[in-house]
């Protein structure tokens, strides 16, 4: 990868022999795998048999999870939160493991409404639950650098499955709760 960076660099008019820029490919490579390192992990090592036995059959959520991640369009940033609730089924997740289900996903090159379809479906296969919902939010790269360039822009999507899609109510617990300061 060390070796495209160079020729993209130079490919800008740089000098790639710059002292400033002598080293910048193999950072820009390593950085590069860091951001897509979802692409290497395992479901089952990240879950790491965090299930426990649970009789709560009340909603469960994870707010403000941080996120970043890289538009598959542009191979911009884009960053953000994410929010996840879950109905458990006779066991709950972990709560490190939440975050990681969204590190290992966001660190894909992506797009947003993916990634919380991903994040849902992977928490409901985990946990069986009977209903996850997921909300992100993030202020895109390619939106505020390029193109329009308006800075003040978000994006929010969201995955509701299982209770939170057929029953209102169980969905609009979950917004309210996001929105109230607890």
């Amino acid at each position: 990868m060390k070796q495209y960076y160079e020729k993209i660099i130079a490919s800008t008019g740089e000098d790639i022999r710059r002292p400033g820029l002598l080293d910048t490919p193999e950072r820009a490579a390593k950085a590069f795998e860091y951001l897509t390192s979802g692409y290497n992990m395992d479901l089952n090592e990240v879950i790491n048999d965090a299930l426990f036995p649970s009789d709560s059959e009340e909603m469960v959520i994870v707010k403000d999870i941080e996120l970043f991640s890289l538009c598959e369009h542009h191979l911009l940033p884009f960053i953000g939160k994410c929010h996840v609730a879950y109905i458990p089924n006779g066991q709950v997740l972990g709560l490190s493991k939440v975050a990681r289900v969204v590190d290992m996903f966001s660190r894909r090159l992506q797009i947003q409404e993916a990634l919380a379809q991903q994040i849902a479906s992977t928490i409901q296969k985990v946990t069986n639950a009977t209903g996850v919902g997921v909300i992100v939010e993030a202020k895109h790269m390619c939106m505020m650098m390029r193109g329009v360039e308006k800075q003040n822009s978000s994006m929010k999507t969201s995955a509701m499955l299982g209770t939170f899609r057929t029953h209102q109510a169980t969905r609009t617990e979950f917004l309210a709760l996001l929105s109230n300061n607890i």
